[in-house]
């Protein structure tokens, strides 16, 4: 990453600012973008920041001091800054702009009305595909549940394969046979009498259930009259599924309408974000959503970010946003999502009636979840950043934030490996884990293999720093370039030693830490400094260095038990020369055994697509002449 420029004057650059709309971009001393916004008017906005003004919050003051130089770009209105705005802050997630935690993506039902033979699929991407979509919805279960219900009822198929072209080319499933299917690829269901199976599905989907449910009861009824009481309880089981279905869509609004109606609750550090979703008049479901980076931000300000980045991301967005209170830029971001979705789109704050009565569940609601999740916040950080500054404490280490641990799997010596676990405030960092198939050791030398791993791991991260400093680029963020604060061994003096003895060798200072085990193979302390630590079983240091080291131990014994299962994956076929996979699975398909290819003469191994007679004539040696040697 380029530094920044020494001989950047602020107040130089301010005067060459423009009157025009535009992003801006704030920049630290290490060039890192802090802050991305927008202005009508970049001089006027951009210079606001410089002034001494008072009550703009203790977060924007600090960013102000931090300001290394900005930069800026022009755009032609205030509705493509908007969209810029939007892109670069989830490109770069600056620490000063609040930020959406969440990054959902809700499932739809899709209908590939343009196929001949259409079918219902679950899908999490509304493309212009021809195909009709409804949702979003927010229980991915409830979908799938009713894809399910709606693929029963009208025995739709749910196979990939391309009708009515391969139709009779294969027999029918199982749906088939368990007449869950009504077997377009037998070709004995006519085109047109499916599209009406389609036809009364999308009624479902559009919430008509009357007519299906006087169609099942009509059915149920019949089959009980006929005496034929397993079909009839069959019809009771969907009846019943319908009828729960249809009630969880609960009307809000007889206008028949999509809105999203976003309430938000929040403190001096926290926010929540409710949406009700509301399709077609019903209520299907509601979620919430944490922003970050509030602090000092008005609810207004909350809201606008929330609105930018969350409907910037979601394919589907409804006729109307009604909010809790007007927030900053709503001509225009109704603009924008009027763009995005093709019609007109509106933002309202209710004051009267129903609408307003929604807002209050919606905000209730929010405030039920930040108090909830206040008390499961206060015990993660607890379990997760409390207890490392108790590990910190008991060994005398201050600002403790990555941990990593290793740990060495074998049996007798077969397959030795290594594992790599890195925890970061208390929390496992899994994109950091890393594999090692010791390569210089033979046999079960734990301490051996842990020298090779260690100094494999931190060989590689000097050479990516060295890499990206040649390359004058900021070596914070690279794969093996971030050295933990602690390293953790899975054991007492001996491998805390090896370790120290690999740092030393490498010029690096990093504090070793050894996870003592009893007896019985329990944590039972820490081994610092040639010192054994006793650590108070019940507190949540002790319970955070067992789950680390059950991890290591854990990744480590999934790896060599995967190298395992590859070495044993073999057959018999892999000892006859010339025969690769290609022609073994041939084989294997034609003659479905072993013993069958080994009691084929060369004429029927010459059957066998790929297998011409110098290939027979090998199998067959292979097989015969084996025999005779046994014998």
């Amino acid at each position: 990453m380029e530094k920044t420029d020494n001989n950047f004057d602020v107040q130089t650059e301010l005067k060459k600012l423009p009157n025009k709309p535009g992003v801006y971009i704030m920049r630290d001393a290490d060039d890192t973008i802090m802050y991305v916004g927008k202005a009508v008017n970049l001089h006027n906005r951009v210079r606001s920041y410089f002034r001494k003004i008072v009550g703009r919050g203790p977060q924007i003051d600090r960013m102000v001091k931090q300001i290394a130089r900005f930069e800026y770009i022009v755009t032609d209105s205030e509705l493509e800054a908007l969209v810029l705005e939007n892109n670069l802050i989830k490109e770069n997630s600056p620490r000063y702009n609040t930020m959406l935690k969440d990054d959902k993506t809700y499932p739809y039902i899709k209908v590939t009305v343009y196929e001949d033979y259409p079918r219902i699929l679950f899908s999490r991407l509304m493309k212009k595909d021809k195909s009709k979509y409804f949702g979003p919805f927010t229980s991915a279960a409830a979908v799938k549940d009713t894809i399910d219900l709606i693929n029963k009822i009208y025995g739709l198929r749910t196979c990939n394969r391309s009708l009515p072209k391969d139709i009779g080319l294969e027999r029918p499933c199982l749906n088939y046979h368990m007449q869950r299917c009504c077997g377009p690829c037998t070709g004995h269901i006519p085109k047109e009498e499916y599209r009406k199976r389609i036809d009364k599905a999308l009624e479902f989907l559009n919430g008509n259930y009357g007519i299906i449910i006087d169609e099942l009861t009509t059915k149920m009824n019949e089959c009980s009259e006929e005496l034929d009481f397993e079909a009839a309880a069959k019809y009771r089981d969907l009846l019943s599924s319908v009828k729960m279905v249809a009630q969880k869509q609960k009307m809000t609004d007889a206008a028949m309408e999509d809105k999203d109606i976003v309430a938000i609750a929040n403190d001096d550090q926290d926010a929540v974000v409710q949406v009700f979703f509301v399709r077609d008049g019903r209520l299907i479901g509601r979620e919430h959503f944490y922003m970050t980076h509030i602090s000092g931000n008005p609810q207004s300000e909350i809201l606008m970010n929330f609105v930018k980045q969350f409907y910037a991301g979601t394919p589907f967005i409804p006729r109307e946003l009604m909010l809790p209170i007007e927030i900053e830029d709503m001509d225009i971001i109704e603009k924008w999502l009027s763009s995005r979705k093709g019609s007109r789109v509106y933002l309202t704050v209710p004051k009267l009636g129903q609408k307003e009565k929604l807002m209050e569940l919606a905000a209730e609601n929010a405030s039920l979840i930040l108090s909830k999740d206040k008390e499961r916040l206060k015990r993660e950080e607890g379990r997760t950043i409390g207890a490392v500054k108790e590990i910190g404490e008991i060994l005398g280490i201050k600002g403790i934030k990555r941990m990593e641990a290793y740990d060495i799997s074998n049996i007798s010596g077969f397959a030795n490996v290594g594992s790599m676990v890195v925890y970061e405030n208390g929390k496992p960092k899994k994109s950091d884990y890393r594999k090692f198939r010791i390569k210089s050791v033979e046999g079960p030398d734990d301490y051996a293999c842990m020298r090779e791993v260690l100094t494999r791991r931190l060989m590689h991260g000097l050479e990516e720093r060295h890499d990206l400093e040649v390359r004058d680029i900021d070596a914070q963020y690279g794969s093996f370039t971030k050295f933990p604060d602690l390293i953790l061994m899975d054991g007492g003096r001996g491998q805390v030693n090896i370790c120290l003895q690999v740092l030393e060798e490498l010029g690096v200072n990093i504090p070793v830490c050894g996870m003592v085990k009893d007896d019985n193979h329990r944590t039972r302390g820490l081994y610092y400094n040639n010192v054994e630590m006793p650590i108070d079983k019940y507190s949540e240091g002790f319970k955070l260095i067992t789950r680390i080291q059950d991890e290591a131990h854990r990744f480590a014994i999934e790896y060599h038990r995967s190298l395992r299962g590859k070495a044993q994956v073999r057959s018999v076929l892999d000892d006859i020369p010339g025969i690769g996979p290609a022609r073994k699975k041939a084989l294997m398909k034609h003659f479905k055994t072993i013993v069958e290819i080994k009691d084929a003469d060369i004429d029927t191994l010459m059957e066998v697509q790929g297998i011409r007679q110098k290939e027979a004539e090998d199998i067959y040696r292979f097989f015969h002449e084996s025999n005779e040697t046994e014998n």
